[in-house]
C-alpha cells in the first residue's frame, strides 16, 4: 500500500515537472529563438530620421526644466556641464557604450578628476557586459560604484537583491541635474527617440540625494568613501511643484507604480502615455480601460518595432482589452521610442527611467520626476502630438484582422508576462 501511495506521488511530481516544462518551458524556448532570429535580421539596419523638438526650457516653482528629445542636443548640454563642473560631479547610468560618445563622456569625467573636481561614477556591470573591460578601467581619481551583476552573494533567496539599477543621473554642483531615459551611446544620440530633462533650483539637491543613498547602499566599505556627509549639506528647501520618485528593491519601495496609479484615477481630461515597453499589470490595464469609460482621452504611444521583439510580443496580449475600452494605440515609426513620459490633463506630468513593465515598476532601481505644472505638462503634450505625426494608430478592426500565427504566439508567450 505504501509502496503505491510512493508512486502515485512520484507521478504527480513528474506530471508537474512536465507541466511546468510546457506550461514555462516552450515559451522560454520560443522567446530565445524569436530573439536570435530578430537580431540576426536587425543586423546593420539603421533607424530613419524622425521629428524631434529642440531643447526648451520652461520655469518651474523656483527653478527651470529643460526638455530634450534629441541625445545629440543633450550630451552636448552634459558635456558642457561636466566640462564647467567647479566642486562635484555625480554620474550614474545603465548602458555605457564604449564608443566615440561613451569615450567623450569618459574623458570629460577624466579631465573633471584631474583639475580637482570630486567625481563620483556609478554604471551597471550586467547592462555593460559586452563593454571592453578596458573602456571600464579609470584612474584612481574617479570614484566608480560599479553595481554588480550578481548581488545577493549567498543570500540567493533574498529578492530584493536582483533589481538592475536602470537610473539614469547626472549632478554637476548645485547648479543643473539631468535624469531621463538616456543611456550613453553614438546610436542613443541621432538614431533613438528618447526624453531627458535637466532641472535647476532645489530640485537638484532631491536628484543629489538619490545619488547619495544609492552610492552609500551598495558602496564597498572599506574601499569607497561614504558620501553621507553630502547628505548633512544639503539644501532642505522643497519645491513644491517636483517630486522625485524612486524604486528601490533592497528597502521594497515602489513608488512609482503607485504615482501612476493615483494620476491616471484622477483624470477627467486626457491621458497620454509614452513607453519602450508596455507590460503593465491588470491594475494599471483597469485604471486606463476605467479612465476611457469616464470620456477621458485615453491613448499609448510606443514603438512600432523596439529592440526588444519578445517584450513586444507580450505587450500585445493586453490590445485587445484597451482597443474595447476607447483606448488609442499609435506606434512610432522608423525609429526606436525609448521615452518614458507622461502627461495627464494639462497640468500633470512625469518624465524618468521606469519603463511601464514589472521589472521597472517592482524590480528595478528607477527615479521618475513627477511635475505639477500647467506649462510644463504644454511642453509633453506638444512632444506627444508631434511624435504622433510620426507613428500609425492601431485601430480595432486591424488588431481583430491580424493572422492566426500572430494570435498563436501571442497566447504562447502569455505565461512570460510576470517575468518581464
Amino acid at each position: 500500500m505504501r509502496r503505491r501511495s510512493l508512486l502515485s506521488v512520484d507521478h504527480l511530481a513528474l506530471f508537474v515537472r512536465r507541466t511546468l516544462l510546457v506550461v514555462f518551458g516552450v515559451p522560454a524556448a520560443l522567446a530565445v529563438v524569436m530573439s536570435i532570429v530578430d537580431a540576426y535580421r536587425s543586423r546593420g539596419r539603421r533607424s530613419k530620421p524622425f521629428p524631434t523638438l529642440p531643447p526648451k526650457s520652461t520655469p518651474v516653482g523656483d527653478g527651470t526644466i529643460t526638455t530634450y528629445t534629441f541625445g545629440a542636443d543633450l550630451y552636448d548640454d552634459m558635456l558642457a556641464a561636466i566640462e564647467g563642473a567647479q566642486r562635484q560631479i555625480l554620474f550614474e547610468t545603465y548602458i555605457w557604450k564604449g564608443d566615440a560618445i561613451g569615450e567623450r563622456f569618459k574623458r570629460a569625467l577624466i579631465a573633471a578628476a584631474d583639475r580637482g573636481v570630486d567625481v563620483y561614477v556609478i554604471y551597471d556591470a550586467f547592462a555593460n557586459l559586452v563593454v571592453s573591460p578596458r573602456f571600464k578601467r579609470f584612474p584612481p581619481q574617479v570614484r566608480v560604484l560599479r553595481y554588480p551583476v550578481y548581488g545577493a552573494g549567498w543570500r540567493f533567496f533574498d529578492l530584493r537583491r536582483y533589481g538592475r539599477n536602470h537610473r539614469k543621473i547626472l549632478v554637476v554642483d548645485e547648479d543643473a541635474g539631468f535624469v531621463g531615459g538616456y543611456n550613453i551611446g553614438t546610436a542613443y544620440a541621432t538614431e533613438w527617440r528618447d526624453t531627458h530633462v535637466r532641472i535647476t533650483g532645489p530640485g537638484v539637491w532631491d536628484l543629489k540625494r538619490a545619488f547619495a543613498d544609492f552610492w552609500n547602499l551598495h558602496r564597498r566599505r572599506f574601499f569607497s568613501p561614504s558620501l553621507r556627509p553630502l547628505l548633512l549639506e544639503m539644501s532642505t528647501t522643497w519645491e513644491p511643484q517636483i517630486r522625485f520618485h524612486r524604486n528601490v528593491p533592497r528597502l521594497l519601495m515602489f513608488p512609482i507604480r503607485a504615482m501612476y496609479l493615483e494620476a491616471i484615477n484622477r483624470a477627467s481630461k486626457n491621458v497620454w502615455l509614452t513607453h519602450a515597453y508596455f507590460l503593465p499589470d491588470q491594475d494599471l490595464v483597469d485604471a486606463l480601460r476605467d479612465a476611457a469609460h469616464r470620456g477621458v482621452d485615453v491613448r499609448i504611444l510606443v514603438p512600432l518595432k523596439s529592440n526588444h521583439i519578445v517584450a513586444d510580443w507580450i505587450s500585445r496580449g493586453y490590445y485587445s482589452q484597451l482597443l474595447e475600452a476607447g483606448v488609442r494605440i499609435f506606434r512610432f515609426r522608423d525609429a526606436m521610442v525609448h521615452a518614458k513620459t507622461a502627461t495627464i490633463d494639462g497640468a500633470w506630468t512625469t518624465v524618468g527611467t521606469a519603463n511601464i513593465d514589472r521589472m521597472s515598476l517592482t524590480g528595478n532601481f528607477e527615479i521618475n520626476v513627477e511635475v505639477i505644472d500647467e506649462a510644463f505638462a504644454t511642453v509633453l503634450e506638444e512632444i506627444f502630438e508631434l511624435d504622433e505625426s510620426n507613428a500609425l494608430e492601431l485601430t480595432s478592426s486591424e488588431w481583430e484582422a491580424r493572422d492566426l500565427h500572430r494570435k498563436f504566439t501571442e497566447f504562447v508567450l502569455t505565461p512570460l508576462r510576470p517575468f518581464l
